[in-house]
């Protein structure tokens, strides 16, 4: 099972990070793969939370469904897909560090995330998924810093 990992120190509380990754609805504001997000039925978010996006990866698009499967305030949510072509479990964790928090984000995909364009595909594609996830948290890390979330 293909896996990235990337970590960022913010300078915000953990329970101010975790609101802002948790929330479905705020995915494309924080990776640029992610073109949209909804919500599917009302309710708080939380575990059972069910969300359908479209990622594009390297010009192609794919919608899928995913349901917050773990939801434990201001550590860690993981969503995991449900429906569609993509296959990944996405895990955000909180811990404090330093006054700030340290995000880490863990994308594990169990076709591999080049799956979708052939076996050959998967190194090219998750050394650019890695470097894409990286540059999404450092864009993240920079926005909370100049715009805290209440």
């Amino acid at each position: 099972m293909p896996e990235i990992e990337e970590s960022v120190s913010i300078s915000r509380p953990p329970q101010e990070v975790f609101d802002v990754v948790s929330n479905p609805e705020n995915i494309p504001m924080f990776d640029s793969s992610v073109i949209h997000t909804e919500l599917i039925g009302g309710g708080p978010v939380g575990v059972g939370t069910r969300f359908r996006g479209t990622s594009k990866v390297l010009g192609r698009s794919f919608d899928w469904t995913a349901e917050i499967v773990e939801h434990d305030p201001p550590r860690r949510s993981t969503s995991k897909s449900v429906e569609g072509k993509l296959d990944f479990t996405v895990s955000m964790t909180c811990e404090a560090e330093d006054g700030g928090t340290r995000l880490t984000q863990r994308i594990e995909a169990a076709s591999g995330l080049g799956g979708i364009f052939g076996r050959i595909g998967d190194p090219l594609v998750e050394k650019v998924q890695a470097r894409t996830v990286r540059a999404n948290l450092e864009s993240l890390a920079e926005y909370l810093a100049e715009h805290p979330h209440p």
